[in-house]
């Protein structure tokens, strides 16, 4: 009698995702059987949800680290170092939203159950993309995370600009999601197999006399995670998108899905199809150069704050790009830590552009900024050393990240790439000094324009991520040594 083996499974490994899946649908459950549920009930029930993840992070790192990277769910779910660190980075994401959505939502009247409910499923399937070993479970991962924010997108239902973004979003993200769904069929036909361990075991042992078909289907995988990460020329719909979707869903989409994003592309193709990597190389250096300098110089034509970091995040997106094109051990190092720290940056600057943007979510032109830093010394200060920050001022997090991606890029002897993103960089500081300029330099409009309300949730995102900046910027060794022992290995044959 054949004997029936059941696939492994490790609860502790699978505990993130189960914990976000099980928590939206419980909310959503209960939701559809209480008439009016407390005010504050959602927001705290998606806090603890995102605490109970970011608790499950340290001693799932200490498994990984004492036992190595395992493989689960026959081959198909890894977790090692990467899929820690960035799930402890979507915890954060998901916290620092939804510590900024419930005054939002009471101050623009809108229904407060379902932006968390569809929170927490992004995140779980944002998890499940960063833990994925096979590209039919990565795709899985993708697309639960991108259709709840196709939805949150249009959560602001009296603004034209939210239903039009959800629209534009959908309609791009459809296509995209094509792409990347044909290239990974072309893959699975030129390698027999959609797993990434096998697919880098047989390409690192066979040797293809026609490689047309994966060529081919790596070109359509990466327009569809470039779409995703907002790289050039895939960019199009993310200054719309993040200036009409509500704050704090930009704050989610800039941070959580980025790093989603990205991790998955790291694990596609510099561990997976790293043996090819002089074939994909060349496209990802330029597609960096051209997200880093149309992120830059685009945005200083922008007089909207939301745009101005809607371009911003993608000459940010093509500094990731170069520690990913670099497809090596300290470029990939150097994406897990940027991706740590633009999630403190991002999340804070849109805690502040929430509070700002005011009732109606439209306030935010640079007049909206106009001689803050009299009306609000601490908002405006914490403010700056956000937009340092971004910047890539030393002794910030964002110098940190800027000259590890760079680092990496010379060291993968691509000199002409960190060339521009340096200048870029120099140009890029350029949009952040415009709006400090507006924030000390000049009057307000008005005689005497009321203080904006910081709502406590507001304060805990904007002070934990300044503080979160310069502790990195001051003090880079730890993150730079939990990155490092981050980068990931396949593991699932």
């Amino acid at each position: 009698m054949a004997s029936v083996t059941t696939p492994e499974v490790l609860w502790w490994a699978l505990a993130p995702v189960l914990l976000l899946a099980a928590g939206g649908l419980l909310l959503l459950t209960v939701a559809s059987l209480v008439r009016r549920l407390p005010g504050y009930l959602p927001q705290a029930w998606t806090v603890a949800v995102g605490l109970a993840v970011l608790a499950t992070t340290p001693p799932s790192w200490v498994a990984v680290r004492d036992g190595g990277p395992r493989s689960l769910l026959s081959g198909t779910v890894a977790v090692d170092g990467s899929t820690v660190l960035v799930t402890a980075a979507l915890a954060l994401a998901l916290l620092a939203t939804a510590l900024l959505a419930r005054p939002y939502l009471e101050r623009e009247d809108l229904p407060g159950v379902e932006l968390y409910v569809l929170l927490m499923l992004s995140a779980a399937g944002g998890v499940v993309m960063v833990s994925a070993d096979d590209l039919i479970v990565l795709f899985l991962g993708l697309e639960i995370l991108s259709i709840a924010v196709y939805v949150l997108a249009a959560l602001h239902l009296r603004r034209f600009e939210s239903q039009e973004a959800s629209l534009k979003y959908f309609i791009l993200g459809a296509f995209a999601s094509a792409f990347l769904l044909y290239g990974m069929a072309l893959v699975y036909g030129a390698t027999g197999s959609t797993r990434l361990g096998r697919i880098s075991g047989y390409l690192a042992g066979t040797v293809l006399l026609d490689d047309g078909m994966l060529l081919a289907g790596i070109a359509l995988i990466l327009v569809g995670l470039a779409f995703k990460v907002a790289a050039v020329p895939f960019h199009a719909w993310t200054p719309d998108v993040y200036q009409g979707a509500p704050s704090p869903v930009v704050a989610w989409m800039a941070a959580g899905v980025k790093a989603a994003g990205f991790t998955a592309m790291v694990r596609v193709l510099v561990v997976a199809l790293g043996t090819h990597a002089s074939d994909w190389r060349p496209a990802v250096a330029v597609l960096a150069g051209a997200s880093v300098v149309v992120g830059a110089w685009v945005a200083v034509l922008q007089t909207d704050v939301k745009r101005m970091l809607a371009y911003s995040s993608i000459a940010h997106a093509g500094f990731l790009l170069l520690g990913v094109q670099a497809a090596s051990p300290r470029g990939t190092a150097a994406v897990y830590a940027y991706l740590v720290i633009y999630t403190l940056l991002a999340t804070g600057s849109f805690a502040v552009i929430t509070t700002v943007g005011g009732a109606g979510d439209g306030g935010h032109g640079l007049e909206a900024y106009r001689g803050l830093a009299r009306r609000q010394p601490v908002l405006a200060g914490a403010f700056t050393v956000l937009l340092l920050g971004q910047a890539g001022v030393p002794f910030t997090g964002g110098f940190v990240a800027k000259l590890g991606v760079l680092a990496a890029a010379v060291d993968g002897r691509t000199y002409w790439v960190a060339m521009v993103a340096m200048v870029a960089a120099a140009v890029a500081a350029f949009v952040y000094l415009r709006i400090l300029v507006a924030m000390y330099l000049r009057d307000p409009e008005a005689d005497e324009v009321p203080p904006h309300v910081v709502p406590p949730g507001a304060r805990v995102v904007v002070g934990v991520a300044c503080a979160g900046v310069l502790f990195i910027g001051l003090l880079p060794a730890p993150l730079l040594d939990l990155a490092r022992q981050a980068v990931p290995v396949l593991v699932g044959g």
